[in-house]
């Protein structure tokens, strides 16, 4: 029970339903999953363990906020690791694995064209994750895993909007075309930037925070 507790409060907060800054209570949560407290309060030490809630003297259990500088300095070391997933996986990859990238990139394509954010979210979460397998690295795999939920309810309030939805295409495109040529050099710098925050990228999150 813990765990599916940790995980739907997890998805919760990575997907923006429970904001940075939002407080948990105990309580409640006991009661709309028909739990006791126990659980609760495991599933909160798992969270804050993830780096994705933290305990605050007179307010409790609360979703952690992030500074603009942490979450920078988030998204530099998330963008090495991910860089070095693509570099690994341009090695690595089963062709069955590269057929299914390419069918994931088809399925984000067409979310893309029908601007369906949520559509868009998840498959672009299932590409990542084929590269993250296709690493055949599991430690590597578990770093970024907990890294990209810590930083996703952030990422989310600027990446996904529909304006932007091209640019990740022709990002993930390229991605995928240096995956398939086994380049794992350029597999690397081409996830970088495409994870890294430059540019427009970082001006755009400054002004969600300002």
């Amino acid at each position: 029970m813990t765990e599916t507790l940790r995980r739907e409060l997890e998805e919760a907060i990575v997907k923006g339903t429970l904001a940075p800054g939002d407080r948990l209570e105990e309580n409640d949560i006991a009661q709309r999953y028909g739990v006791s407290r126990t659980p609760v309060r495991e599933a909160f030490r798992l969270l804050g363990a993830d780096g994705l809630v933290e305990l605050k003297s007179r307010q409790g259990v609360v979703v952690r906020k992030i500074s603009i500088a942490t979450l920078i300095e988030m998204f530099q070391v998330m963008a090495e690791l991910e860089g070095l997933c693509a570099r690994l996986a341009a090695r690595r990859i089963a062709p069955a694995q590269l057929r299914d990238l390419e069918a994931i990139h088809a399925r984000l394509t067409a979310a893309g064209r029908e601007s369906d954010v949520e559509r868009f979210y998840g498959v672009n979460q299932e590409f990542h994750e084929l590269i993250y397998d296709a690493a055949r690295n599991a430690f590597l795999a578990e770093q970024v895993r907990q890294l990209r939920n810590r930083v996703a309810p952030f990422r989310r309030r600027v990446t996904y909007k529909p304006h932007r939805f091209d640019k990740t295409l022709v990002e993930h495109a390229a991605v995928l075309a240096a995956i398939a040529a086994h380049d794992a050099d350029r597999a690397d710098v081409l996830m970088r930037d495409h994870v890294n925050l430059l540019g427009d990228d970082l001006v755009d999150f400054v002004a969600v925070w300002e």
